[in-house]
């Protein structure tokens, strides 16, 4: 299995935009999904149902929302920060429907790499799968979309980068 996108948000239909966005963006990795930060968590141990690596692999993207139940997507990234080794590299990138600086500084101290507002696009998409090639797969056809919108690297509702 190739490297696989861990999705973390409470909603459906988000979740669903996120993975259809994906798909449009010509990303190839296989996606996972789950739906509150305990959850996020869990997958991460090897807990319960994810104790199956072969069916729940330990993500190479974590695309996650800060405004979940139970446990938020703030609490998983300190909880990532305090296990290093969970990270294993990992690019994290926020996907949130609310904004703020403090936000935005807050995430990147805890080692975000990029924050999109909700509804994330191809081309943010896209421009994420440029600026980090190795942790997004892409094939021919999502090159070209995103050739072909004219964006650099900088364009689409990127909030921001910590590259």
């Amino acid at each position: 299995m190739g490297k696989v996108i861990l999705i973390a948000d409470d909603n459906d239909i988000d979740a669903f935009a996120i993975s259809k966005t994906l798909t449009k963006a010509g990303i190839k990795n296989s996606s996972k999904r789950v739906s509150d930060g305990a959850e996020v968590i869990a997958y991460f141990k090897g807990d319960g149902q994810y104790a199956d690596r072969k069916k729940f692999p330990l993500p190479s993207v974590l695309l996650l929302d800060l405004d979940m139940p139970r446990i938020g997507g703030f609490a998983v990234l300190e909880w990532l920060n305090d296990r290093r080794a969970a990270q294993n590299g990992m690019l994290v990138v926020i996907v949130s429907g609310s904004y703020n600086d403090e936000n935005l500084r807050r995430a990147f101290l805890l080692g975000v790499r990029s924050f999109f507002i909700k509804p994330c696009t191809v081309n943010d998409i896209w421009t994420l799968a440029q600026a980090y090639p190795s942790f997004l797969q892409m094939d021919p056809i999502g090159e070209s979309v995103g050739m072909a919108s004219g964006k650099s690297r900088t364009g689409g509702s990127r909030v921001g980068d910590s590259r």
